[in-house]
């Protein structure tokens, strides 16, 4: 994931930050305890594409 898109993505329930997570290919929420997918580079940033976290974000 680009460092530029990812500075100007944000979560789309709260609006706070979104970190990357390079091994399962997410963005994760960690206000929300989201983790939404990212489909050959495009993030899917719809609550229902959404899954919940088990484990703390950084």
């Amino acid at each position: 994931m680009k460092k530029k898109l990812l500075n100007i993505l944000v979560c789309p329930l709260c609006k706070g930050k979104l970190q990357y997570n390079k091994k399962s290919s997410e963005l994760e929420c960690g206000h929300d305890k989201l983790a939404f997918p990212v489909r050959n580079g495009v993030p899917a940033l719809l609550e229902m594409d959404a899954r919940k976290l088990t484990h703390n974000t950084r």
